[in-house]
């Protein structure tokens, strides 16, 4: 058996003697005793936007097996079942997966929040197993300072996609690890050719991922002010990406949607995007990926999307039991197998951290470690409490649609910051007078 085998096994084994002696693991709540009974009920989870079929292949035998006195009623957001109309039916569920973005429209506007920190308390949890930056963000976006959910897989960390074909036929090296922005495009301007009739790219790029989860961990809707943030370094963010998209033969596409799907149809060099399994591309793209470049007077660490969070209504008749639950899905076994599968891990544990994907057919075949190579960057800092915010989808597509006429040229970067503000500003009146 090799290594990781080894270490499994042990993990394994380690569970079974701790349970067998009445005992409790790691990072699990204490009062689960064996002779407790256990009236059967039905306990339901709202999952956002994660599939019925992602629910059940990742969490169902296992919480069948666990709470065996458990039913667990799984509910994906769609029509007729978006949390807003769930509570108006009064059919709130026990379980709430919220993200950042949707903290406050499916969770604390609908006077559902449920702080917690009593929980971890009395059950002796320990929080500190999860990586700091996502502990930290779910405090700092809730009210109150109130821990209102625990991290759960996935998050989306920024990583430099590379084509390897396409650098095998114009014989030029692939991308490594640890390059800053200003390699990347020393490399895309040997990438970019046309040969056959036939143009190839040196560079695309996912430009909401890419601005929206920026190296300075830059806020795009100022915190503190009805402003955009520090321009300064919008400028440099723009002014960097702007030079790929005047390079000849690769002009930006005319939507985000559109500039995003370039890598996956083979004829793009590099793309910088998340690291994300819900990233589909084509088998027939021979792909690899690189760690996220740096750029100069930024952190060299990591962009990343947070994850989701897994938090508790208040309305719920099971709390207790419901904390259980949410503890066994992010259990050490549980992520150790999302991390397998290639779902980034929540946890600062780096013997699961360097297991990413290797039981996956694609990714044990991919350079994973670069999706760790830096540590994640702090979150983005959010609006102060009690001012008027703009939905970050809104904010998000408002920055990629003004980059996108930037790099058409149809207008200057300084220009185009002013209006981007402008629009802001519109963006936070309309809020402030619903």
């Amino acid at each position: 058996m090799g290594k990781n085998g080894s270490w499994v096994a042990m993990l394994v084994a380690a569970a079974v003697l701790v349970s067998g002696c009445g005992g409790r693991e790691e990072g699990k709540p204490s009062g689960q005793g064996a002779e407790e009974k256990k009236e059967p009920f039905t306990m339901k989870i709202w999952g956002g936007g994660v599939t019925t079929k992602e629910f059940e292949e990742r969490f169902r035998t296992m919480l069948t097996q666990k709470f065996p006195h458990i039913t667990i009623e799984y509910i994906q957001n769609g029509k007729g079942t978006t949390m807003p109309e769930l509570v108006a039916s009064g059919e709130i569920p026990d379980i709430i997966r919220f993200d950042i973005p949707t903290i406050r429209t499916s969770y604390l506007d609908l006077e559902l929040g449920y702080d917690l920190s009593e929980l971890v308390q009395s059950q002796k949890y320990d929080t500190k197993r999860f990586v700091k930056v996502f502990m930290d963000e779910v405090i700092d976006s809730g009210r109150s300072r109130a821990l209102y959910g625990l991290p759960i897989p996935p998050y989306f960390p920024q990583v430099l996609y590379y084509n390897k074909d396409l650098f095998d036929k114009f014989g030029v090296a692939y991308p490594q690890d640890g390059m800053t922005w200003d390699d990347v495009y020393e490399i895309a301007k040997k990438m970019n050719r046309t040969e056959g009739g036939v143009t190839y790219r040196g560079f695309s790029s996912n430009l909401v991922n890419t601005l929206r989860d920026n190296p300075f961990s830059l806020p795009i809707l100022d915190p503190a002010a009805d402003k955009l943030a520090d321009p300064d370094k919008w400028q440099q963010l723009f002014a960097n990406l702007k030079r790929f998209y005047d390079l000849p033969n690769n002009a930006v596409e005319a939507n985000n949607t559109a500039e995003s799907a370039v890598f996956s149809k083979g004829n793009a060099a590099m793309m910088p995007n998340q690291h994300s399994v819900y990233l589909t591309i084509p088998p027939e793209v021979n792909w690899d990926i690189v760690s996220y470049p740096t750029l100069s007077g930024a952190p060299k660490l990591a962009p990343q999307r947070g994850p989701a969070y897994l938090g508790i209504s208040n309305t719920s008749k099971h709390k207790k039991e419901a904390f259980e639950v949410i503890v066994a899905m992010l259990s050490d076994e549980m992520q150790l197998a999302d991390s397998k599968r290639g779902i980034p891990t929540t946890l600062a544990d780096k013997n699961i951290e360097k297991l990413l994907g290797s039981a996956d057919p694609v990714y044990r075949t991919k350079h994973m470690s670069a999706v760790n190579y830096y540590e994640p960057a702090p979150y983005t800092q959010k609006r102060k409490q009690g001012l008027a915010d703009v939905p970050g989808a809104t904010q998000q597509n408002l920055v990629a649609n003004t980059f996108i006429a930037v790099a058409q040229g149809k207008t200057d970067i300084n220009t185009a910051l002013r209006e981007l503000e402008e629009k802001l500003r519109t963006e936070v009146e309309k809020e402030k007078s619903k």
